[in-house]
């Protein structure tokens, strides 16, 4: 691997975030063996060649969705992904899971969104200072079923119909997603490590998704190619002729 860093500088970033480290043998998923190329203290080292080349396979297919200004929902309720998570979605304008998934998140999503029709609802009744007609005990239950609202759906506020993609840390803790995904044949992008199945993901990319700073580099790969794609969809528009 020494040669490879030297020689790939995104090898070398995914190596020094600690993207390499796998768990112990006990805990890997079968379909994830073919990431790894040998072991180290009790800990499988994942071959970063392949992440890296995995990783350029899946920010091709990221900057080709946002050429098209197409739908990417980031997930991740576990506690090293979630600050990432959200942060990088609100940076490209896209919505995000940064707490538990709700089931029916995709395939129920006629009911999510009046869950966020009622969130918007409430938010215009105190820009517009409807609220004031309400007693002060109505206007406390109002704004705790915002609170509630905000939390459960607050990251998906926006979305109007069903992603176009999915990006997902930990596709083994977001399973439920990943189903629903499936589900629906909606593409799904997962950061997973050697114990995760890679069944239902359509573009892995192998490394440790325990560590923040591994979910980090990967999440500002990810968003540099969104916001390459945009920038491609809005010189091709530009280009166009205008019509007379």
């Amino acid at each position: 691997m020494a040669n490879e860093i030297n020689q790939n500088p995104l090898i070398e970033k995914l190596f020094s975030a600690g993207a390499h480290l796998g768990y112990g043998p006990s805990r890997r998923h079968p379909s994830a063996s073919k990431y790894i190329f040998g072991a180290k203290g009790g800990v499988e080292l994942i071959d970063l060649e392949q992440t890296a080349a995995l990783l350029e396979r899946a920010l091709e297919f990221i900057q080709a969705q946002a050429k098209e200004r197409r739908t990417i929902l980031f997930v991740s309720g576990k506690a090293e992904g979630r600050g990432a998570i959200e942060r990088i979605a609100r940076r490209l304008g896209q919505p995000y899971v940064s707490g538990r998934w709700i089931g029916g998140t995709l395939t129920n999503f006629s009911e999510i969104h009046k869950r966020l029709a009622r969130l918007a609802e409430i938010a215009t009744m105190h820009e517009s200072g409807e609220i004031a007609k309400f007693t002060k005990h109505e206007q406390l239950l109002i704004d705790r079923d915002a609170a509630n609202l905000e939390r459960m759906y607050g990251g998906l506020r926006g979305m109007e119909k069903t992603p176009h993609t999915l990006f997902i840390i930990d596709p083994r803790a977001e399973h439920t997603a990943v189903a629903e995904a499936g589900k629906l044949k909606i593409p799904v992008i997962a950061f997973l490590n050697t114990d995760c199945d890679t069944k239902g993901v359509t573009y892995p990319i192998p490394g440790n998704d325990a560590s923040r700073h591994s979910i980090e580099l990967i999440l500002e790969e990810a968003a540099k190619a969104y916001e390459a794609g945009l920038a491609e969809g809005a010189a091709e528009a530009a280009a166009k002729p205008v019509a007379d």
